[in-house]
């Protein structure tokens, strides 16, 4: 049976569960509104009733190619994460992707009153986006992609504690950055982290390559005793945990989230159903939403199987 998308035409997939409903939003083509939508089931997303509650500004640094809203819920607030530039076409030093944060007052987030808080400044000014954000031990964390000029590729994974939900604090560490075969096809990339808690440990998927039937995901993890902002914690997988299967028909998965069904756990993703995409691939609206059950090991580590391979999500 062909895979059946949760929502079609949105790319880097977000879903949290909140007091019994599964809101959603990802990049909306055109990439120039956040928009959010929630459903009692995840199956019930796709025809769910959506919101814009917020629009991208005529000019300025937040008017330009909207992507991967992340919602969060924080100390009874909820955050959206995203990145925006100033312009479409010119991507260079002074024209790049930055990382901002919206917050919501309200106990649902379609109808929340929001505020614009600003730019998150990390250790540079240069081309930042995916952040997503998480908490252990006590302290809030943010895990981001970031250009590295003295580095040549296009994005490393970046981990840094937050003295708030919109404000980074002290040291920040260079997690990941691509170095196998399969994160440098096309493009040299890690991005689009994604955090999942299980048991002892602290698990980061994220996405490599170009985003074509080449993307895919690599995983991170580390104990949640250890010390996170410590590089030696972390142990990184040397071969994709989610790629490309033809069989199932389904091509580029990536740029992940997490949540639950009836207590088993799923892999929320986007890819596409063909390989022969017209034009560039970031502008190319075919990239679906999908839901996958999976399993754990008993080392702990996820096993996410292959794209298309579970059950239908109830």
């Amino acid at each position: 049976m062909k895979p059946k998308p949760i929502v079609e035409k949105r790319a880097d997939p977000w879903v949290i569960y909140h007091e019994g409903y599964y809101y959603f939003c990802g990049s909306v083509p055109g990439y120039q509104v956040i928009e959010l939508r929630r459903a009692k089931t995840l199956n019930e997303l796709q025809s769910a009733e959506t919101v814009n509650i917020w629009q991208a500004h005529k000019t300025g640094p937040m008017s330009k190619l909207i992507w991967a809203p992340e919602l969060h819920y924080i100390n009874k607030k909820w955050y959206i994460y995203f990145a925006a530039s100033d312009d479409e076409n010119i991507r260079d030093k002074d024209h790049h992707h930055n990382i901002f944060v919206l917050e919501g007052i309200g106990e649902n987030p379609l109808t929340a009153e929001w505020t614009e808080k600003g730019q998150v400044k990390t250790h540079q000014n240069s081309f930042s986006l995916d952040a997503t954000v998480f908490e252990n031990n006590g302290e809030l964390y943010m895990c981001w992609a970031q250009l590295e000029p003295a580095i040549h590729n296009n994005s490393n994974l970046y981990l840094a504690k937050m003295y708030n939900p919109w404000t980074l604090s002290g040291k920040e560490l260079l997690l990941s950055i691509p170095e196998y075969d399969w994160e440098m096809r096309g493009f040299s990339v890690n991005e689009g982290p994604a955090v999942i808690i299980h048991d002892d440990k602290i698990i980061i998927t994220y996405s490599a390559s170009a985003t074509d039937e080449n993307y895919a995901m690599g995983m991170l993890w580390a104990e949640k005793s250890n010390d996170l902002l410590d590089g030696f914690s972390w142990h990184k997988t040397k071969e994709p945990v989610f790629k490309s299967c033809e069989e199932n028909k389904l091509w580029g998965p990536g740029h992940n989230s997490f949540t639950k069904v009836k207590d088993r756990d799923v892999l929320i993703y986007h890819a596409r159903p063909y390989t022969q995409i017209s034009g560039d691939p970031l502008d190319n609206p075919d990239r679906h939403a999908y839901a996958k059950y999976f399993r754990w090991n008993k080392d702990g580590l996820p096993d996410f199987g292959q794209p298309g391979d579970s059950e239908e999500i109830n």
